[in-house]
């Protein structure tokens, strides 16, 4: 990881990007992505690239340096490319259209399943049987497609799998993504407290 936290990080035209202290701040075409990142580590920026570095050689630091540029690096790609994960509906006789910016699931039930996205995440669905989740923020994108699969997954039979995995991890994602949990919960509540799932067990 040491080696990935030495590379700068090219910051491209039409990207704005602030750094105070230890919190950067990433602007571009697909948003804004703002993050607190390890006081361990030293970032700054000169000439349109961003580098990191780390007080010592020890383990933990090396590791940190790594994943401190990876993040960044990502808020960087994630504000000018953006992030997307593809999930593939299977099953005959279920489907996904969208009810305006919400995702409308259509899954055996007398009613559909309605799934809301959080802020700065899209759903769409190019067929009946493809729903894609794309947003500026890697990890939230990464979220909210494992929190929907979870959710059809758990009242459809296992009818939705990820067609691509995310690879997260770390005690800070964790902490950052406990508002989407959230939101995965209130879902999950709102879905539960029907007359028809009440009987259904998990």
């Amino acid at each position: 990881m040491s080696r990935i936290g030495r590379a700068p990080i090219a910051v491209p035209a039409g990207v704005e990007v602030k750094i105070d202290g230890h919190t950067v701040t990433v602007k571009g075409p697909k948003g804004t992505l703002s993050r607190t990142l390890n006081e361990e580590m030293t970032i700054t920026m000169e000439d349109n690239f961003i580098h990191v570095t780390r007080p010592n050689d020890n383990i933990k630091e090396r590791s940190l340096h790594g994943l401190t540029r990876t993040l960044i690096n990502n808020m960087v790609v994630g504000v000018t490319q953006g992030f997307e994960k593809r999930l593939e509906i299977q099953g005959v006789g279920y489907n996904a259209q969208m009810q305006g910016t919400n995702l409308k699931l259509s899954l055996g039930f007398s009613h559909p399943v309605i799934i809301t996205p959080p802020e700065g995440i899209t759903i769409s669905t190019p067929s009946s049987v493809v729903i894609l989740v794309s947003g500026a923020d890697k990890e939230k994108v990464g979220m909210v497609a494992r929190a929907s699969a979870m959710l059809v997954n758990m009242y459809a039979a296992k009818l939705v799998r990820p067609a691509q995995r995310s690879k997260t991890g770390g005690n800070e994602i964790c902490v950052k993504m406990q508002a989407e949990m959230q939101w995965f919960a209130a879902i999950f509540v709102s879905v539960r407290k029907s007359p028809v799932l009440q009987s259904v067990r998990v």
